[in-house]
């Protein structure tokens, strides 16, 4: 039976579910900035933006995963994230972010008056440096 003051998170990506458990709290990142989420909040939806779900005590203690596109629904004792993409920071594939982060520099120098290509470059900048940021973290290297 679950604690009292706990809530439920369900991590979803299209190939599996990560995380189906109680927490104590989740932080999530939204498009906007991070949300942290407790027992008892208001309902509320929003696009994810690139970045960590920290998931903190209940069943499997302090965990966090890398997540980018999607969205997040809240409801007071539940918590449904649905992203297209989730890893561990320990899993991550440093050289691919590496190349995806260039790829976005030379999208954005290539934009000229386009701002959709801009927008684009710049989409893809962000995940890769959050990609590379959460890999350092989750490697803890220096």
């Amino acid at each position: 039976m679950a604690e009292t003051n706990t809530i439920q998170v369900r991590l979803v990506t299209p190939e599996r579910i990560l995380v189906d458990q109680t927490v104590n709290a989740v932080e999530v990142p939204g498009k906007s900035g991070y949300l942290e989420v407790l027992y008892g909040h208001a309902p509320l939806l929003s696009e994810l933006g690139a970045g960590e779900v920290r998931l903190h005590g209940g069943e499997g203690g302090e965990q966090r995963f890398h997540v980018a596109r999607g969205f997040v629904e809240v409801l007071p004792e539940r918590v449904t994230i649905l992203a297209e993409s989730a890893v561990k920071p320990e899993d991550i594939d440093t050289g691919e972010a590496k190349e995806e982060l260039e790829e976005g520099k030379k999208l954005w120098s290539e934009a000229g008056e386009d701002a959709e290509k801009y927008d684009e470059a710049n989409e893809l900048i962000r995940e890769a440096e959050s990609l590379l940021e959460s890999a350092q973290g989750g490697q803890k290297q220096g």
